[in-house]
């Protein structure tokens, strides 16, 4: 994870859930104890909050014609490249190596947020995302989430709404 400043050490924030307050945006965190031999971080997630994996996102970091980019898709589901590809304006994709994804967002693998990244990548939200009122997103943390509105996720992240994400 990113290293924290003084403010988010004292308020024992992330950088997601700093960046949301300083948005002024109206947000719930969610934290459940972190199972490492869990096999899936969101359904673990989903599971944890009492949430239809449908309204938990996660966050994954692919590598679209040599450009990182950040797809958000329902853990129930998985994420379709050939979509992303498309969506974001490229030829292929492929999901980034995982130490790269870690060093350009400054989040740990499983707790990687759509908010708040060290870089700001290109983002890609699935468009199921807007049939929800809320939706859950990593907030930075294994074992802590955010719910929001899919507008406010994707004003702050300009996030191109597309149909990423498959069954």
């Amino acid at each position: 994870m990113a290293k924290k400043s003084k403010k988010q050490q004292q308020s024992g924030g992330t950088p997601a859930t700093v960046a949301l307050t300083a948005a002024g945006v109206r947000f719930t965190v969610h934290s459940y104890e972190h199972d490492p031999s869990h096999p899936s971080y969101g359904e673990e997630a989903a599971e944890a909050m009492g949430v239809s994996p449908d309204r938990v996102f996660k966050t994954l970091v692919a590598d679209v014609d040599g450009a990182l980019t950040v797809a958000v898709v329902p853990v129930a589901g998985q994420l379709d490249l050939k979509a992303l590809a498309a969506a974001a304006g490229g030829k292929r994709a492929a999901m980034a190596d995982p130490a790269l994804a870690e060093r350009t967002t400054g989040y740990v693998r499983g707790g990687i947020s759509p908010l708040g990244q060290r870089r700001k990548l290109p983002t890609v939200l699935d468009d199921s995302a807007a049939r929800h009122e809320t939706i859950c997103v990593s907030a930075g943390r294994r074992g802590l989430e955010v719910e929001l509105s899919p507008t406010d996720l994707t004003a702050l992240t300009s996030a191109t709404l597309a149909p990423i994400g498959r069954p």
